[in-house]
């Protein structure tokens, strides 16, 4: 029997299972019957705003594009919105919103926060915040509620269909390792390739604990040219109009060796699908070859207030906003815009093995 054919009877039985218990058919509208979605601030859709936390984007001009602040840091959608989108899911709820409960969860979760990091230490200058470690295990809360639900054999068919996407990462180095100040003795004491593979290490576990509980396609997303944000630029005048390249070179240090690992789980985890986006890659393209996307300005914040990149501040009440919001890659000192994002993720879904690989998203939920 076909694949194809094996998926839709998997689909009939797990709609006719929630159809008796009154649950809507249209769960399961999509090749990928959810969504579940680990990562940091890039990701996060609004649990930071359940959490005392420094790390929040539930304010104007935040969500400008999107109709109302949400807790998305942006003005408009993040890239897993748009890929949620486009597989016909729609927006994935924050787990820690009161209305995530029920039979919403059988369609998927976002777990990520603001802040977050692969070590448990990363961002704590915010204070709350919720590290890959703590959305692992809030993750095990919700396959716990989908089992009580649908019972465990439809719950593990569900989640082995499922697309789970993992973005983190940033912070570990930009709220870590590369923390203005604060960080100068780590860097002394601990080199860049010790810190690393610490990350990695770390990584490793994450993502076999998440394998475990029942993920098998699992897009895992490296860390961007860390070194081209307007902060970053801001913090490291010295750079110039260049992107800060001890940034980017960590970046880079980890991204290699996170390929190997994405290589390493998915060669020895049984049925597993692990996917390495190439975030890194598509970003950079954009920024170097920014005029032929269309965009006006690759270096400062649309949203800024003070800096020469308009990068030493978040982005709040008494920012300025950009006039064309769509010219600009980056939204706030941190974080792409909503045009940005649409990029990155078109390329994701559909893209070639340079930006994704061994399959694109596409592809990954049609396995």
């Amino acid at each position: 029997m076909s694949t194809t054919s094996n998926r839709q009877i998997i689909v009939g039985i797990l709609s006719g299972i929630l159809t008796v218990l009154g649950f809507s058919d249209n769960c399961f509208a999509s090749d990928v019957p959810a969504n579940f979605v680990f990562g940091d601030s890039l990701v996060d859709v609004g649990n930071n705003n359940y959490i005392a936390s420094l790390s929040k984007a539930n304010y104007v001009p935040n969500g400008i594009d999107f109709g109302v602040p949400t807790g998305r840091y942006t003005n408009g959608r993040t890239i897993v919105d748009i890929i949620g989108q486009e597989l016909g899911l729609g927006f994935t709820p924050p787990y820690l919103a009161p209305t995530t409960k029920g039979s919403m969860v059988l369609q998927g979760v976002n777990y990520a926060s603001g802040g977050g990091g692969i070590l448990n230490e990363t961002g704590k200058l915010f204070g709350g915040r919720i590290n890959l470690d703590a959305q692992l295990d809030n993750f095990a809360n919700t396959r716990q509620d989908i089992i009580s639900s649908i019972g465990a054999p439809a719950a593990l068919k569900l989640l082995q269909m499922s697309l789970f996407s993992v973005t983190i990462g940033s912070n570990d180095f930009i709220n870590n390792y590369l923390t203005p100040v604060l960080s100068s003795t780590k860097q002394k004491m601990v080199p860049p390739d010790f810190f690393v593979a610490t990350m990695i290490s770390k990584f490793r576990l994450q993502l076999t604990r998440l394998y475990n509980l029942g993920a098998r396609k699992i897009v895992v997303a490296n860390v961007g040219p860390i070194g081209c944000i307007p902060y970053q630029r801001d913090v490291n005048p010295s750079a110039g109009e260049n992107c800060v390249t001890l940034t980017n070179q960590m970046a880079q240090l980890f991204n290699t060796q996170l390929k190997g690992l994405i290589a390493e789980l998915g060669s020895s985890l049984e049925q597993s699908k692990f996917v390495y986006a190439d975030v890194y890659r598509i970003v950079e393209d954009i920024i170097q070859n920014y005029r032929s996307y269309g965009f006006e300005n690759t270096d400062s914040s649309c949203c800024y207030v003070a800096g020469r990149f308009g990068g030493l501040i978040p982005c709040g009440p008494s920012s300025k906003v950009c006039r064309d919001r769509s010219k600009y890659v980056f939204w706030d000192p941190y974080h792409p815009s909503d045009a940005t994002n649409k990029i990155v993720a078109k390329r994701l879904l559909d893209g070639s093995s340079d930006d994704i690989s061994p399959v694109n998203v596409r592809q990954l939920v049609a396995a």
